[in-house]
């Protein structure tokens, strides 16, 4: 379950403009960026706000005795002739393709009661208040019986989280997946941790289409052509295990099966700089720059995170270009679970608090794994062996 990160960080880049002999700087921070690409950012229609107070009409005689020494911040974003044309080529293939019709925004359907537990299955210490917990300062790294442990309950959540990719049709409702989730987890002596976590009403999260995460489960019908990412996390023996797919509905069209494909390698990207002593900043530098040749916008707004006798810790971990310190420690376990779009990378929440959404009504997907930082790489704990399915 991916962790919100409400603090967004700073970048430092400045540039200076000169207007003939004026030299305009400002300390407010302006973005730029072309709609074709992420719109991260609008220019505020106020010039006002970017550049303090608005200048006096004067003549040039006038002009040439003024002396301004002000600073406009720009913080705009490279983007090179071949990432551009990608991105054109995938805009036109939405709007032509001729085997999707045009999706109806996400709506919220009936959210149904919460599903009990049976009271000999162990608890989360969350459960029972609605109180968002506070992140665990404490990283995650465990001896080798809460490692064993730690292994058992993230096998569990890739098994958890394939069987829910076998219900995936036109016609299924989120809900029906959560039930059976739901069933699946409590069958088996664990618990759904998202359950009653912060108030989260459901076993599972199911993000459809322009959802980026914490989808809540409801009445809605998948439909033809659908996306649908699955988040699982469950609480077996004192520990969580955490990972999330993103599957395909039916008949996908060609864009939105680019966008699945390319965020699931952008997870095994960032995992592939893990190991002992590597900076956490190395995550979001590669997955930036494979998410960039394609033109798919990085979501920065939700973090991947420390995990283990806790859902959420520190580290946390940055899926985008950014200047964070810290480096891996050998033994640590953590979620790397970064969230691409096909459009702007800005996000609206609906009422629930939980159910996050592109502002812009474009695509967006997510992969996610649970890994454990070895002497010289990361072992990725969300997998079982492919001879061993059958839960």
């Amino acid at each position: 379950m991916v962790l919100e990160f409400k603090h967004k960080p700073e970048i430092p880049s400045s540039v200076k403009m000169i207007l003939g002999n004026i030299s305009i700087t400002s300390t407010a921070s302006l973005q730029l960026s072309s709609p074709l690409f992420h719109g991260e950012s609008e220019l505020p229609a106020s010039s006002t706000l970017l550049m303090g107070a608005p200048l006096s009409s004067r003549n040039s005689s006038s002009l040439s005795n003024l002396k301004v020494a002000r600073r406009l911040v720009v913080h705009s974003k490279r983007i090179s002739g071949l990432e551009e044309a990608i991105r054109i080529r995938r805009e036109r293939e939405l709007r032509t393709s001729t085997t999707s019709k045009k999706r109806p925004p996400l709506r919220r359907g009936k959210v149904s009661q919460r599903l009990p537990v049976p009271d000999h299955i162990p608890k989360p210490p969350y459960v029972g208040t609605k109180l968002l917990p506070e992140i665990s300062k404490e990283h995650q790294i465990h001896d080798s019986e809460g490692l064993a442990r730690m292994m058992a309950a993230c096998e569990f959540a890739a098994r958890v989280v394939d069987f829910a990719g076998t219900l995936i049709r036109p016609s299924v409702t989120t809900n029906e997946i959560d039930k059976a989730v739901h069933q699946m987890i409590i069958d088996a002596g664990a618990y759904p941790s998202p359950l009653g976590y912060g108030g989260f009403p459901k076993s599972v999260c199911t993000s459809v289409n322009e959802c980026m995460c914490h989808g809540i489960p409801d009445s809605r019908q998948l439909q033809d052509g659908d996306i649908i990412n699955i988040d699982v996390t469950v609480y077996l023996n004192g520990y969580h295990g955490d990972t999330s797919k993103t599957f395909l509905c039916g008949n996908v069209n060609p864009a939105l099966q680019r966008l699945v494909k390319v965020t699931e390698e952008c997870m095994y990207k960032g995992i592939a700089v893990c190991k002992d002593g590597a900076l956490f900043r190395k995550i979001g530098k590669r997955i930036s720059e494979h998410a960039e040749k394609y033109g798919f916008g990085v979501v920065e707004r939700f973090v991947g995170h420390g995990i283990g006798t806790v859902f959420h810790s520190e580290p946390l971990i940055f899926h985008e270009r950014n200047d964070k310190p810290g480096h891996m420690v050998e033994g640590q376990t953590f979620t790397i679970e970064p969230i691409l779009t096909l459009g702007t990378t800005d996000c609206i929440t609906w009422e629930d608090n939980w159910t996050t959404l592109t502002a812009d009504g474009s695509p967006a997907a997510q992969f996610e794994h649970t890994i454990l930082i070895t002497r010289t790489g990361a072992e990725v704990l969300t997998k079982y062996s492919e001879g061993e399915k059958k839960a």
